[in-house]
């Protein structure tokens, strides 16, 4: 597969661990969700992308996340 920006094969897969936080002022006293997708980078130009994991991206559809549900995505 080449990278979608360059076309370059020059491509390697790394894990990663990333916080998202809600945007706005409103999500202020929303917690950051962490997810840990695998990053596949261009090592050619940059270009970088991920899925974000099914249990993480739960959380991220969840109007109002509550510190509960992220405690029980992340311990259970």
């Amino acid at each position: 597969m080449s990278c979608r920006s360059c076309v370059s094969g020059n491509q390697a897969e790394f894990p990663a661990e990333m916080m998202l936080h809600f945007r706005g002022l409103k999500n202020v006293n929303k917690p950051p969700i962490w997810i840990f997708p695998t990053v596949l980078v261009c090592l050619a130009c940059g270009f970088s992308e991920f899925v974000a994991p099914k249990s993480e991206l739960a959380l991220l559809s969840d109007p109002t996340p509550t510190l509960e549900s992220f405690a029980q995505s992340n311990c259970g």
